[in-house]
């Protein structure tokens, strides 16, 4: 049995006495007091004015009093271990993560043989760092139900105030908390929820986003507004520091025996003094969670205070396709999603995607379900619901028929180039219906999941964002304002090749120093002409690709303006039969080539 287990075990075991032993004590008095022929509570007679005046007096205190309770008291929430509902096998899609966990666990569960027979200084703090929605909250709770500890949550917001100090006190009151909950149960976990909302990086300025202002608002004066940002960005952070370094600190009876064995010792020899009670180590593991892990104070991030920093990354393919088959246990679905490849085509479509985001994904597409008045949701229930996600609801707009064919050849030539240059794609979305604020659009991704680009990757992008432009101009002969978003696109990337991955010719790389990168590529003189000329490359390959490939953008064209919308497979079919279409009428027959030849 580990460490905690047996604290635990023996901690019971001595609540149990300690209550027995009242028990007995309230027994022997109602014998005692019945042999006696005594009333159990003799109440002295009082004067009913009296008591009028006890009560009111002692309900004033109670108010003045209770607001100084109740302003620095600890505003977390204690979860028992039976009362959390997940385990860290519930936590999917994480696998490395979890593995740190597990080991952090072990070395909870055994921290006194850790440090009293191997030597070594058990982890004090776990820091959760990641994006929202990838399971760090998750999985603190799962840590506290494996390890069967007491978990007790906060949210680092719930600690500010707005009286001075009282932010301070209400770390206090949660760390006295936590160390009194670890002492009476065996150990206990703690979890603090967007630390950074307390924890900034400290200095001689205003930590980043913290504004200053001396006017009153909501009733409360400048001066204490201007008291509260100081409190926030030094005080409570030199808080949050010492108590992090202070958890074996001595209980209340132990500093009371300590403080009369230390008058006793005034009174004794140097060789005759009675030693004093040592701390007793408090079995517990903090752990917390930020989406800014950069911005915390680096005093937080040294050992002994937050021991091990894990990144929660979004889950690769085999985690999202372990995301899908948990989610679809759960929810109402049609025999069809049962199949492995309808599952996998989801997992590869959702990359980037978070855990939560795939739940909600699932969610929508029941919604979708119901609105079409099912009761379970289908394929493409769910690929309507991710469309949605990515591109945004469609909003019903009357173009005029020479806008509609305008938009129309704009998304066409984008995804004709696309599709020729960039085979590794997959071709997802291609719309003329009003999504936020494109009139349009393309949505395109990388066909399997990948980490890097190559040049030549890049570069397919630079020219699918010419492509719209390109189209315009080849058949209409002018171009709209429709490519200034895909301009900005194409400039972004090829000032990515230029002033960072050093793939036109110059090694020099502007992320060295601050500031954007597009505009540190554009100032300078030399990278700037680098830039121009993917550009221009990147145009006349779009130009020349399209120019050869009329009848594609003639047929997306066409398509678009009968259907709108085309998704998935949708697309590239229409190439596909365009390509037959094209291919057919340029083959003769043998019967026509002897007429024509005759």
């Amino acid at each position: 049995m580990h460490d905690v287990a047996l604290d635990r075990e023996r901690l019971r075991r001595r609540r149990f006495y300690r209550v027995a032993a009242v028990l007995i004590v309230l027994e022997a008095y109602v014998i005692g007091m019945a042999l006696a022929g005594r009333p159990l509570l003799p109440v002295p007679a009082l004067d009913p004015f009296l008591i009028v005046i006890i009560v009111f007096f002692a309900l004033l205190l109670l108010v003045v009093g209770g607001t100084q309770v109740v302003a620095g008291r600890s505003p977390h929430l204690t979860y028992r271990p039976e009362q959390v509902d997940v385990t860290l096998d519930d936590v999917i899609g994480i696998d490395p993560i979890k593995e740190d966990v597990r080991r952090s666990i072990d070395l909870f569960q055994t921290h006194r043989r850790f440090a009293e027979q191997m030597g070594g200084s058990p982890r004090r703090g776990l820091l959760f760092e990641g994006l929202p929605g990838t399971g760090k909250t998750m999985t603190a709770k799962a840590m506290a139900a494996e390890a069967g500890v007491p978990f007790l949550f906060v949210s680092a917001t719930s600690f500010q105030s707005m009286y001075y100090g009282a932010t301070a006190k209400k770390i206090r009151a949660y760390f006295t908390a936590l160390r009194k909950a670890a002492r009476a149960e065996g150990g206990a976990i703690g979890f603090i929820e967007e630390i950074d909302a307390i924890a900034l990086r400290r200095g001689g300025m205003l930590a980043p986003g913290t504004r200053m202002t001396t006017s009153s608002h909501a009733g409360v004066p400048g001066t204490v507004q201007n008291a509260m940002i100081s409190e926030g960005t030094g005080g409570v952070v030199n808080e949050l520091l010492v108590q992090m370094q202070s958890f074996d600190q001595p209980t209340g009876g132990a500093k009371l025996l300590n403080r009369l064995i230390a008058g006793i010792n005034l009174l004794l020899s140097a060789d005759q003094q009675i030693p004093q009670i040592k701390p007793v180590r408090a079995p517990i593991l903090l752990i917390a969670a930020t989406n800014r892990a950069d911005s915390l104070d680096p005093a937080l991030l040294r050992p002994g205070r937050f021991d091990r920093r894990l990144t929660f990354p979004a889950p690769d393919v085999h985690g999202r396709r372990a995301l899908v088959d948990r989610f679809l246990r759960t929810r109402s679905h049609a025999p069809e999603l049962d199949e492995p490849a309808l599952r996998e085509r989801v997992a590869a479509a959702t990359n980037g995607w978070t855990p939560v985001m795939i739940e909600h994904l699932l969610d929508e597409a029941l919604v979708n379900a119901l609105r079409r008045g099912a009761d379970r949701m289908t394929f493409a229930d769910v690929e309507s619901a991710r469309i949605t996600e990515m591109v945004g609801i469609g909003q019903p707009v009357e173009y005029t028929l020479a806008e509609q064919e305008l938009i129309a050849t704009h998304e066409a030539g984008h995804a004709v180039v696309a599709w020729l240059v960039a085979p590794n794609r997959t071709l997802e979305v291609l719309t003329i219906v009003k999504r936020g604020e494109s009139l349009g659009l393309l949505a395109h991704g990388d066909a399997e999941e990948v980490y890097t680009h190559s040049s030549s990757d890049l570069r397919a992008l630079v020219q699918i964002a010419m492509g719209g432009l390109v189209a315009e101009e080849i058949f209409f002969g002018r171009t709209s304002t429709g490519p200034a978003s895909d301009l900005a696109a194409a400039t972004r990337t090829a000032a990515q090749m230029v002033g960072a991955a050093g793939m036109t010719g110059s090694l020099v790389s502007f992320m060295a120093a601050e500031g954007d990168l597009v505009t540190s590529v554009l100032r300078d003189a030399s990278a700037r002409e680098q830039l121009e000329k993917v550009l221009d490359e990147a145009k006349e390959r779009a130009t020349w690709l399209l120019t050869r490939n009329l009848h594609l953008v003639e047929a997306l064209r066409d398509a678009l303006l009968e259907r709108h919308e085309l998704i998935g497979p949708q697309i590239t079919d229409v190439l596909h039969a365009a390509v037959a279409a094209h291919a057919a009428e340029h083959t003769l027959s043998p019967e026509a080539a002897a007429s024509s030849a005759a």
